[in-house]
Protein backbone atom coordinates (compact mmCIF):
# COMPACT_ATOMS: atom_id res chain seq x y z
CA UNK A 1 0.00 0.00 0.00
CA UNK A 2 1.19 3.11 -1.21
CA UNK A 3 -0.10 7.20 0.63
CA UNK A 4 0.23 9.75 -1.23
CA UNK A 5 -0.53 13.47 -0.57
CA UNK A 6 -1.73 15.78 -3.14
CA UNK A 7 -1.57 19.53 -2.71
CA UNK A 8 -3.56 22.25 -4.68
CA UNK A 9 -1.20 25.09 -3.19
CA UNK A 10 -3.31 28.53 -2.99
CA UNK A 11 -2.78 31.83 -1.21
CA UNK A 12 -6.33 31.94 0.43
CA UNK A 13 -7.01 28.14 0.44
CA UNK A 14 -4.82 25.27 0.15
CA UNK A 15 -6.70 22.14 -0.79
CA UNK A 16 -5.00 18.92 0.62
CA UNK A 17 -6.08 15.06 -0.26
CA UNK A 18 -4.69 11.83 0.91
CA UNK A 19 -5.12 8.67 -1.33
CA UNK A 20 -3.74 4.99 -0.62
CA UNK A 21 -3.01 3.30 -3.63
CA UNK A 22 -2.83 -0.72 -3.62
CA UNK A 23 -0.47 -3.09 -5.23
CA UNK A 24 -3.07 -3.41 -7.77
CA UNK A 25 -3.80 0.29 -8.46
CA UNK A 26 -7.13 0.83 -6.66
CA UNK A 27 -7.11 3.86 -5.09
CA UNK A 28 -9.09 4.63 -2.25
CA UNK A 29 -10.29 7.98 -0.39
CA UNK A 30 -8.75 8.65 3.06
CA UNK A 31 -8.66 12.43 3.72
CA UNK A 32 -9.50 15.61 2.40
CA UNK A 33 -9.56 19.12 3.34
CA UNK A 34 -9.10 22.74 2.39
CA UNK A 35 -6.98 25.15 4.49
CA UNK A 36 -8.43 28.25 4.84
CA UNK A 37 -5.81 30.89 4.97
CA UNK A 38 -7.85 34.37 5.13
CA UNK A 39 -8.51 34.27 8.90
CA UNK A 40 -4.71 34.89 9.40
CA UNK A 41 -3.98 38.32 10.44
CA UNK A 42 -1.74 39.13 7.02
CA UNK A 43 0.30 37.25 4.30
CA UNK A 44 3.19 35.87 6.10
CA UNK A 45 0.47 34.59 9.10
CA UNK A 46 -1.38 33.30 5.70
CA UNK A 47 1.87 31.14 5.16
CA UNK A 48 2.81 30.30 8.62
CA UNK A 49 -0.78 29.14 9.00
CA UNK A 50 -0.35 26.67 5.67
CA UNK A 51 3.18 25.03 6.93
CA UNK A 52 1.47 24.52 10.55
CA UNK A 53 -1.47 22.74 8.84
CA UNK A 54 0.35 20.94 6.88
CA UNK A 55 2.51 19.81 9.32
CA UNK A 56 -0.01 18.14 11.43
CA UNK A 57 -1.42 16.50 8.08
CA UNK A 58 2.11 14.80 7.54
CA UNK A 59 2.04 13.63 11.35
CA UNK A 60 -1.18 12.26 11.09
CA UNK A 61 -1.41 10.78 7.80
CA UNK A 62 2.31 9.74 6.92
CA UNK A 63 2.21 9.89 3.53
CA UNK A 64 4.91 8.31 1.64
CA UNK A 65 5.06 10.24 -1.45
CA UNK A 66 3.83 13.75 -2.34
CA UNK A 67 2.03 15.70 -5.25
CA UNK A 68 1.78 19.07 -5.81
CA UNK A 69 0.14 21.01 -8.53
CA UNK A 70 2.56 23.53 -10.36
CA UNK A 71 1.84 27.68 -10.45
CA UNK A 72 -0.15 28.92 -13.21
CA UNK A 73 -0.13 32.33 -14.62
CA UNK A 74 -3.49 34.02 -12.42
CA UNK A 75 -5.67 36.63 -13.69
CA UNK A 76 -2.53 38.71 -12.36
CA UNK A 77 1.45 38.60 -11.49
CA UNK A 78 0.83 39.80 -8.18
CA UNK A 79 -1.90 36.25 -7.76
CA UNK A 80 0.69 34.26 -9.42
CA UNK A 81 3.36 35.76 -7.12
CA UNK A 82 1.50 34.78 -4.13
CA UNK A 83 0.68 31.34 -5.26
CA UNK A 84 4.31 30.77 -5.60
CA UNK A 85 4.47 31.64 -2.09
CA UNK A 86 2.06 28.95 -0.61
CA UNK A 87 3.51 26.61 -3.16
CA UNK A 88 6.99 27.65 -2.03
CA UNK A 89 6.26 27.31 1.86
CA UNK A 90 3.90 23.58 0.65
CA UNK A 91 7.03 22.63 -0.60
CA UNK A 92 9.22 23.76 1.95
CA UNK A 93 7.65 21.56 4.34
CA UNK A 94 7.66 18.36 2.77
CA UNK A 95 11.44 18.89 2.08
CA UNK A 96 11.96 18.83 5.09
CA UNK A 97 10.43 15.57 6.01
CA UNK A 98 12.20 14.16 2.84
CA UNK A 99 9.32 12.21 1.10
CA UNK A 100 9.64 12.56 -2.16
CA UNK A 101 7.93 15.47 -4.54
CA UNK A 102 6.43 14.97 -7.96
CA UNK A 103 5.26 18.21 -9.17
CA UNK A 104 2.20 18.16 -11.99
CA UNK A 105 1.18 21.08 -14.54
CA UNK A 106 -3.09 22.03 -14.27
CA UNK A 107 -3.52 20.57 -18.15
CA UNK A 108 -1.62 17.54 -16.88
CA UNK A 109 -3.66 16.97 -13.86
CA UNK A 110 -6.96 17.73 -16.04
CA UNK A 111 -5.82 15.01 -18.94
CA UNK A 112 -4.88 12.29 -16.13
CA UNK A 113 -8.44 12.18 -14.86
CA UNK A 114 -11.13 13.80 -17.59
CA UNK A 115 -9.26 12.88 -20.69
CA UNK A 116 -8.77 16.48 -22.02
CA UNK A 117 -6.31 19.38 -20.43
CA UNK A 118 -9.28 21.65 -20.72
CA UNK A 119 -11.68 20.00 -18.03
CA UNK A 120 -14.03 22.26 -16.15
CA UNK A 121 -13.62 21.89 -12.05
CA UNK A 122 -16.58 19.93 -12.76
CA UNK A 123 -15.89 17.57 -14.64
CA UNK A 124 -12.44 17.15 -12.42
CA UNK A 125 -14.85 16.66 -9.44
CA UNK A 126 -16.68 13.94 -11.28
CA UNK A 127 -14.08 12.08 -12.18
CA UNK A 128 -12.71 12.07 -8.61
CA UNK A 129 -15.87 11.31 -7.55
CA UNK A 130 -15.75 7.94 -9.96
CA UNK A 131 -12.37 6.86 -9.15
CA UNK A 132 -12.67 6.95 -5.16
CA UNK A 133 -16.08 5.76 -5.09
CA UNK A 134 -17.28 8.55 -2.91
CA UNK A 135 -21.14 9.61 -2.28
CA UNK A 136 -22.62 11.93 -5.01
CA UNK A 137 -21.90 15.01 -2.31
CA UNK A 138 -20.20 17.98 -4.16
CA UNK A 139 -16.39 17.72 -3.00
CA UNK A 140 -15.25 21.25 -1.77
CA UNK A 141 -12.91 22.56 -4.94
CA UNK A 142 -9.77 22.86 -3.65
CA UNK A 143 -10.04 19.61 -1.06
CA UNK A 144 -11.04 18.00 -4.32
CA UNK A 145 -8.27 19.39 -6.78
CA UNK A 146 -5.55 18.32 -4.05
CA UNK A 147 -7.31 14.55 -4.72
CA UNK A 148 -7.04 14.97 -8.40
CA UNK A 149 -3.15 15.40 -8.41
CA UNK A 150 -2.28 12.81 -5.72
CA UNK A 151 -4.78 10.49 -8.39
CA UNK A 152 -2.45 11.97 -11.16
CA UNK A 153 0.60 10.96 -9.34
CA UNK A 154 -0.57 7.63 -9.17
CA UNK A 155 -1.65 6.81 -12.19
CA UNK A 156 1.43 8.47 -13.50
CA UNK A 157 3.37 6.37 -11.15
CA UNK A 158 1.73 3.21 -12.50
CA UNK A 159 2.27 3.71 -15.89
CA UNK A 160 5.73 4.94 -15.35
CA UNK A 161 6.21 1.31 -13.38
CA UNK A 162 4.47 -0.68 -16.32
CA UNK A 163 6.39 0.71 -19.43
CA UNK A 164 9.72 1.65 -17.45
CA UNK A 165 9.62 5.35 -18.45
CA UNK A 166 10.10 8.13 -15.68
CA UNK A 167 7.33 10.03 -14.64
CA UNK A 168 9.60 13.53 -15.18
CA UNK A 169 9.87 12.07 -19.22
CA UNK A 170 6.26 10.83 -18.92
CA UNK A 171 5.15 14.42 -17.78
CA UNK A 172 6.91 16.24 -20.69
CA UNK A 173 4.68 14.25 -23.11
Amino acid sequence: MMRILGIDPGSQRTGIGVIDVAADGRCSYVHAQAIKLLDAADFPSRLGLLCEVLESVLDQWQPQQVAIETVFMDKSATSALKLGHARGAALATVVRRHLPISEYAPRVIKQSLVGRGAADKDQVQHMVRLLLSLPEVKLQADAADALAVALTHAHMSATASRTGISTQLLRRR
